[in-house]
């Protein structure tokens, strides 16, 4: 056994170890860099990534650049896949019944879950069965119509129809045709409102000159530029960034907004570190000017609109709120 030590020796073995201050705040930075932090969220597989809109549209290109974009930049495998019909619905009932491990995902607008969910008696679906994840853009949608019609602005389209003319009318969505027809309360006109699949489908009508004139959402803005199409009109809460001189439907006294915002949603209860982690991956491609989605959602749309977490939730709320007083307003 050996001798018991004496209290200096006690001293030497338990004095505090005394580490210079750099050195501590090296370590700190170590550690603090090798926790793991939301933004560092990575999908554990391949990522299946629903659009409630057909092939060749605004939400369809977008998204699949922005699953180019984050294949490239960040490794991760996309699947695009096409699930349509009834402006979103069909995709929303299909995605509510998903895993909520963020490997499925969809790309829809507002509407789907404003107007079009409650103007649906049996929708199959509710805000409650998602999580939503961020917006990527807004629609830049206007009132549109072919250049060579003679129409500078929506009061040249009204003193037309209150000079006789029958004006046919493109519109994609019952809340868009609901809009026109506060249109025309609030000038005293008629308007034949005929419906499309898509704003695709209204900008083809109009350039055939099977309508006159009607809603398009942003990718009127490539003609518009070129001289071919005028925008009447901005559906937006803003002035157009292709026609700053198209008023918009609040300053003509009409208190709507006719614009939707694309976004990316997920089955409820999606992890907190899931959702943040997508929203901020998103964000880095669209916010690159160098990939192909920014440069799309820009010529597009006038550029991201990036909203995420509580905010996107209010904006979604407030998007209900105003489907609710339009379709009072127009029954």
């Amino acid at each position: 056994m050996s001798d018991p030590l004496d209290k200096e020796e006690m001293k030497m073995m338990f004095k505090p170890l005394r580490i210079p201050a750099a050195a501590a705040a090296a370590t700190v930075a170590l550690a603090i860099a090798a926790t793991p932090s939301a933004a560092e969220w990575k999908p554990a597989g391949p990522i299946n990534l629903m659009i409630a809109f057909r092939a060749g549209g605004g939400a369809d290109t977008q998204a699949r650049l922005i699953s180019a974009s984050l294949e490239k930049s960040k490794g991760w495998k996309i699947i695009p896949q096409n699930v349509t019909g009834k402006g979103g619905a069909v995709m929303a009932r299909k995605l509510k019944t998903q895993p909520n491990d963020g490997l499925t995902i969809g790309i829809a607008v507002t509407e789907t879950f404003g107007y079009n969910m409650l103007a649906t008696k049996k929708p199959g679906y509710a805000v409650s069965d998602f999580t939503f994840v961020t917006t990527t853009a807004g629609s830049q949608m206007g009132i549109v119509s072919k250049t060579s019609r003679g129409w500078k602005s929506i009061h040249d389209l009204v003193k037309a129809a209150k000079g006789g003319a029958k004006i046919k009318f493109g519109a994609m969505s019952p809340r868009l045709a609901d809009l026109a027809y506060t249109v025309e309360q609030k000038f005293g006109i008629e308007l034949n409102t005929v419906m499309f699949k898509g704003g695709r489908g209204v900008l083809n009508a109009i350039t055939a000159g099977d309508v006159d004139a009607g809603w398009v959402a942003g990718i009127q803005s490539k003609g518009v530029r070129a001289g071919d199409l005028v925008n009447l009109l901005s559906g937006e809460s803003a002035r157009l960034n292709a026609s700053p001189d198209a008023p918009t439907l609040k300053e003509l006294g009409i208190p709507y907004d006719a614009g939707a915002k694309f976004l990316i949603v997920a089955p409820k209860g999606i992890p907190a570190d899931a959702r943040k982690g997508l929203a901020d991956a998103i964000a880095s491609v669209l916010n690159d000017k160098s990939t192909k989605a920014a440069q799309f959602v820009t010529r597009a749309f006038g550029g991201p609109r990036l909203i995420s977490g509580a905010a996107l939730d209010k904006l979604v709320a407030d998007g209900i709120a105003s489907s609710k007083q339009l379709m009072e307003a127009t029954q």
